[in-house]
C-alpha cells in the first residue's frame, strides 16, 4: 500500500482535528488556571451545593470566583484573597454539613506573568533546537533533499500536535470548564518530545534508504521507510497508550487532565510521525521540481 500516495486525505483528516479547535481558541482561548493569571484555588470535599458554598463566598468578600466539580467536591478559585478573608471563608464553610476544605493555592500576579513568559520560551526554544538538531544530525542526506527540509517538517508535525492538543483544550475550557495550568505546559514539552523522537526514527530510515537506493524515486523510498517503521512506531505507542488510559481512569483528579493531554499529544505525535511529516517531504521534493 502506498501510504504517502494519499498525503492530501491525511492533511485532510489533520485540518478536521485542528479548524475546530482553532476557531475556539481565537474565539474564547484558554481557560487558564491561578498558575498563569494570580488569584487563589480553594478545594473543597464533602458537598457539591453550589449555592450553599457560593454564599459563603459573597460572605467572605471573594471576589469575581468560579465553581468546577470534582468526584468529592468543588473547586472554588477567585482573585487573590488575604488570611482575613480565608479564615472568613473557612468559618462560614465549616457550617455547611460535610464539607471540608482540603487544598489552597495563591499565585501572585507576578509570578503567573513569570510562568506564562517562560512556557512560551521553552516551547520556543525546544522547537529552534530541533530545527537545528535535524538540521546538522541529516546534513549528509543526498540531493534533492535538504537536511532543513527535514528540520523543517518536523517542526510542522510537532505544530500540529500542539494545535491538536491545545484546541481540544480549548473546547473543554468553554463548555466543560477545564483550565490549563503549568502541568499542561509540562505536558506539551513532553508530547513534542515523543512526537520528535518518532519523527526523526521514521527520518532516519528515510536517510538511510536514500543512501542504499540511489537513484530512485523518492516517494517510493519515503514510502517504503514509512512501512519499515511502522510496526516499531505503532507498538512504542500502544504501549503509552496503555499506561495512560490506565492512570487517567484510576489515578488522582489532580493529575487527570495532565494525563489526558498525554493520551491526545500521544496519538496525535504517531500520527503525524506517520502521515504528516513524512508526506510532507514528497509535498516539498515535488514543489521543488
Amino acid at each position: 500500500m502506498n501510504i504517502i500516495k494519499y498525503r492530501k486525505l491525511w492533511y485532510l483528516l489533520s485540518l478536521i482535528f485542528i479548524i475546530p479547535g482553532t476557531i475556539t481558541l481565537i474565539l474564547w482561548g484558554l481557560k487558564l488556571s491561578i498558575d498563569f493569571t494570580g488569584g487563589t484555588l480553594i478545594e473543597i470535599e464533602g458537598t457539591k451545593d453550589k449555592q450553599a458554598v457560593e454564599k459563603v463566598a459573597k460572605d467572605a468578600k471573594i471576589e469575581e470566583f468560579s465553581f468546577r466539580e470534582t468526584d468529592k467536591g468543588l473547586i472554588l478559585r477567585g482573585k487573590l484573597i488575604d488570611e482575613a478573608i480565608h479564615k472568613n471563608f473557612k468559618a462560614g464553610l465549616d457550617k455547611i454539613k460535610g464539607a471540608k476544605e482540603i487544598r489552597v493555592e495563591t499565585v501572585g500576579p507576578a509570578v503567573s506573568k513569570d510562568i506564562t513568559r517562560n512556557a512560551f520560551i521553552s516551547i520556543g526554544i525546544a522547537s529552534l533546537i530541533i530545527i537545528v538538531y535535524i538540521a546538522y544530525s541529516f546534513r549528509a542526506v543526498p540531493k534533492p533533499a535538504s537536511s532543513w527540509e527535514f528540520g523543517i517538517a518536523a517542526v510542522i508535525a510537532l505544530l500540529h500536535d500542539v494545535l491538536v492538543v491545545t484546541g481540544i483544550f480549548a473546547i473543554l475550557g468553554h463548555f466543560k470548564g477545564v483550565e490549563v495550568d503549568s502541568l499542561f505546559i509540562t505536558a506539551m514539552l513532553t508530547v513534542i518530545g515523543f512526537s520528535v523522537h518518532d519523527t526523526i526514527v521514521i527520518f532516519d530510515r528515510i536517510r538511510e534508504n536514500l543512501i542504499a537506493h540511489k537513484g530512485e524515486d523518492f516517494e517510493e523510498m519515503v514510502n517504503l521507510s514509512v512501512f519499515e517503521m511502522l510496526p516499531r512506531t505503532l507498538s512504542t505507542s500502544y504501549l503509552a497508550w496503555v499506561i495512560l488510559v490506565v492512570l487517567y481512569l484510576f489515578g488522582g483528579e489532580s493529575i487527570k487532565y495532565f494525563i489526558l493531554a498525554l493520551i491526545i499529544g500521544i496519538f496525535s505525535g504517531t500520527y503525524s510521525s506517520i502521515l504528516n511529516a513524512s508526506p510532507l517531504l514528497v509535498t516539498w521534493q515535488n514543489r521543488k521540481r
